[in-house]
């Protein structure tokens, strides 16, 4: 019965395409080799793809309810968490999505960086690589206030504020952003349509030309730039069934990853946004947390000139780092530098996450300033109290 229907189906598309034509396209991309060198983490640009398509589907269940205003965005929210139909599992899959995604792409990006895979000619690969992590990052910023509680509403004015420091322009930005002088219904509602209507189809096509690119270029190999082994591979792996084998392993740990973050360790929805009320020791989301704390440490026009550095030194890296060299090994200068970089994101990280707020490690009681600097508490006061 399949068959005939499959039959069928083959004769009325025949008599309307000619099928060989877009056959062959489509068979050269499967056969299509890939170099030697591909393993494992040559699937982060898959799960990123993956994660990408699960935050759009969700995004869409969640729409079914969610109320882009004021008085009723919160309460959307929790309804859906506490009456829709499995509600709260699609909006702990949207949420730890949107976590995963940054982790995802950057760890993609940092891959791209260690095997030199944006040397020539992928320099445009790589260019479009860092739109698509800079839109990450802003998708994770704008919808991080629609369910409207404290938490979101208190960072995203801490984020405006920092943005309408900028020399010119910033307080330009930040009324645009805010829609006007506070954080209200009008950015609310900017938000909403940037995170729902705006990035989805941006980031889409930036996938789409990326996907070209990555397929009409093929991935490099860890031979020198304009090498004849760069041309061809020694030893090729293709692309079926071998890696969309372990892109298909992946993408089921990556489910079930998900899925168990959203069971065991969801996100809670916290208190309504109060303009009135400001709660102790405010701060963005994880991964804005070390530029964040490196604005602490300098003057606030020098603070944001440092911060800026980063996503300019992405964009402009395949035509500073201009050596042939790709293995890592035959890279250290660039490499120490990678590592450098990684490290202050961590650092600042953790220092800004642990800022404003009391630890006990070892029995003893710490209290960090807003520099991220431990104080230990003095028994005495302890007891005294």
């Amino acid at each position: 019965m399949i068959r005939k229907i499959k039959g069928q189906l083959s004769q009325w598309f025949g008599g309307r395409f000619d099928l060989e034509k877009l056959k062959e396209p489509i068979k050269h991309q499967i056969e299509k080799p890939l170099p030697e060198n591909v393993g494992w983490f040559h699937t982060l640009g898959s799960m990123s793809l993956f994660l990408f398509v699960s935050q759009v589907l969700t995004g869409i269940l969640l729409l079914v309810y969610y109320r882009p205003t004021v008085g009723e965005a919160f309460e959307s929210v929790k309804f859906i968490m506490t009456k829709a139909y499995m509600g709260w599992l699609y909006r702990q899959i949207h949420a730890w999505g949107a976590n995963l995604m940054v982790i995802i792409v950057f760890l993609h990006m940092l891959r791209t960086f260690v095997t030199g895979s944006f040397k020539k000619p992928r320099e445009l690969t790589w260019i479009f690589g860092v739109f698509l992590f800079v839109f990450t990052l802003v998708f994770g910023f704008t919808g991080y206030l629609l369910p409207w509680n404290q938490l979101a509403y208190w960072a995203t004015t801490v984020g405006t504020e920092v943005a309408g420091a900028i020399p010119g322009v910033g307080e330009f930005i930040k009324l645009l952003l805010r829609g006007g002088a506070n954080v209200g219904a009008e950015t609310l509602s900017r938000f909403f349509v940037i995170h729902v209507i705006i990035l989805p189809w941006t980031v889409f096509f930036m996938v789409l030309i990326h996907l070209v690119l990555v397929r009409f270029q093929g991935i490099a190999t860890l031979d020198p730039v304009d090498s004849k082994e760069e041309t061809k591979s020694k030893r090729e792996v293709p692309f079926f069934p071998h890696h969309v084998t372990k892109e298909g392993i992946v993408f089921f740990i990556l489910l079930g990853v998900l899925v168990t973050l959203s069971i065991l360790h969801p996100f809670e929805l916290g208190e309504k946004a109060d303009p009135l009320q400001t709660p102790h020791g405010i701060k963005p989301e994880w991964y804005f947390l070390p530029m964040y704390q490196v604005l602490k440490y300098f003057p606030k026009l020098i603070g944001i000139f440092i911060v800026s550095l980063a996503p300019l030194f992405l964009f402009i890296w395949p035509f500073v780092d201009r050596t042939k060299e790709r293995h890592p090994l035959k890279r250290p200068i660039s490499i120490a530098f990678g590592i450098l970089v990684v490290l202050s994101l961590l650092i600042f990280g953790m220092m800004g996450y642990l800022s404003e707020s009391k630890r006990q490690f070892f029995g003893k009681t710490y209290e960090f300033d807003i520099y991220g600097v431990p104080h230990e508490i003095a028994q005495a006061n302890n007891h005294n109290s």
